[in-house]
């Protein structure tokens, strides 16, 4: 069975050159080494039809639902510059795990 967890969140226009600079260079790729979790993709929001639906969306393939909740995975979210320097500023932030069922 394959899951994926989705965040989505928005941040300063001010912070976001810094905010993709960390969640690509630094962020995800040590999310990825996290047991069970299989790949990552990222998104910017074009248009919606929801005028709250968050800026950026992060999708992480995961092997199952409790991965996220793992201490790996605690310890992979806050190391480097994201915790100090990002999240603090993250706002409008939704977290959500599909279970794939096709």
């Amino acid at each position: 069975m394959s899951y994926v967890y989705v965040v989505q969140m928005d941040v300063p226009q001010h912070l976001e050159a810094e905010f993709n600079r960390i969640y690509d260079e630094e962020h995800v790729p040590t999310i990825l080494k996290v047991p069970g979790v299989r790949s990552c993709a990222r998104y910017r929001l074009e248009h919606s039809t929801v005028s709250s639906m968050p800026r950026y969306l992060a999708i992480y393939e995961v092997d199952s639902a409790e991965v996220i909740n793992g201490p790996a995975w605690t310890e992979a979210s806050d190391s480097g510059e994201w915790k100090p320097k990002i999240r603090p500023h993250t706002t409008n932030r939704q977290h959500s795990v599909f279970q794939q069922i096709a």
